[in-house]
């Protein structure tokens, strides 16, 4: 069994094969290639959390789990909110085959997924990103966005102007591409095509008056049944994907309170971004409509990224070998 590090996950997934590993095990889904179970959650104090998501993929013929900690207000102390680790098993054999880091694989895949959203959903043309949050996803973010769609200007807010300042003078001297830090949310989201929501929030910090017609949002802060980043009319409004519904149904704040207000139906989810993939169901259908992708990711996500970083570590001799 191998070890494979933090910086040897980012070292051996690129996130441009991410977003085709992503894509790949999310087609799987809707036919049972790829099956997980819903995640666990343990709740701890002071609304932090421990999470176990296990899955099998059928194609690749390995099974596992993440087991990761998720820790909202690690940001104030300098230490990411999400930490833990993905195992990874031989499904013929039940042999233990690596342990990855899960920071990594998190951060890395969470933006390929809402890449692969936004090939789908995003116009065309679209130029302008918005960015709410300035943590490892938001960062992330940026750089999926740019794999995807011919991004010209940058805006970043948070809830510490320090940090979106920070963030934006890295990005925009790391990508060449303008970019700025926002006062407001509303100010960051203003002419926006495509709109990422990558905070900690608890509350809506973002409004549907505030989205231009035509724009598209990928939003994969919130992750439990009573937190959400963007407020009802804004799902009311918009056609709605999400990674799998038994986890939406359940874990998704951002359409469980609407649902619960009565604003939207049980129908309003239009399906998975698998089904999507695979063309069973539709994409955006005008350029003036809003869609909208809630990620709230996936076992099966954390298991290709792991073996696809697995069989990378064996080609290039990376990561460390111990007798289990």
């Amino acid at each position: 069994m191998i070890i494979i590090n933090e910086k040897e996950v980012a070292e051996l997934l690129t996130m441009e094969a991410c977003i085709t590993v992503m894509e790949a095990v999310l087609a799987d889904l809707p036919d049972g290639g790829a099956v997980q179970s819903l995640r666990q959650v343990v709740p701890l104090a002071d609304r932090n959390l421990l999470g176990l998501m296990p899955g099998y993929l059928r194609r690749e013929g390995v099974a596992g789990a993440k087991l990761i900690s998720v820790f909202p207000h690690n940001h104030d102390l300098g230490l990411p909110s999400h930490q833990g680790m993905v195992a990874l098993f031989d499904a013929a054999s039940g042999t233990p085959l690596a342990i990855v880091n899960g920071q990594a694989i998190t951060a890395i895949r969470t933006a390929a997924v809402s890449a692969a959203a936004t090939k789908l959903l995003a116009r065309e043309d679209a130029a302008a990103l918005a960015v709410l949050g300035t943590g490892e996803q938001a960062r992330c973010h940026v750089e999926a966005m740019l794999q995807v769609r011919r991004i010209s200007r940058i805006a970043v807010w948070g809830r510490t102007p320090a940090k979106a300042a920070a963030l934006a003078a890295e990005m925009g001297s790391r990508w060449s591409v303008a970019a700025a830090a926002a006062p407001t949310a509303m100010d960051a989201v203003r002419g926006a095509d495509i709109i990422c929501t990558a905070t900690a929030a608890v509350e809506p910090v973002l409004q549907g008056a505030w989205v231009k017609p035509g724009a598209h949002i990928n939003a994969v802060g919130a992750c439990r049944a009573h937190e959400r980043e963007l407020d009802t009319a804004l799902v009311a409004g918009s056609r709605l994907y999400v990674d799998r519904r038994e986890s939406a149904v359940h874990e998704a704040g951002d359409y469980l309170i609407p649902l619960s207000e009565g604003a939207i139906t049980a129908g309003h989810i239009t399906g998975e971004l698998g089904e999507l993939l695979t063309g069973r169901i539709q994409g955006r259908t005008d350029n003036s409509e809003i869609t909208l992708f809630k990620g709230l990711g996936l076992a099966v996500e954390d298991l290709a990224a792991a073996f696809y970083i697995y069989k990378q570590a064996a080609l290039l001799h990376k990561g460390t070998e111990i007798k289990f």
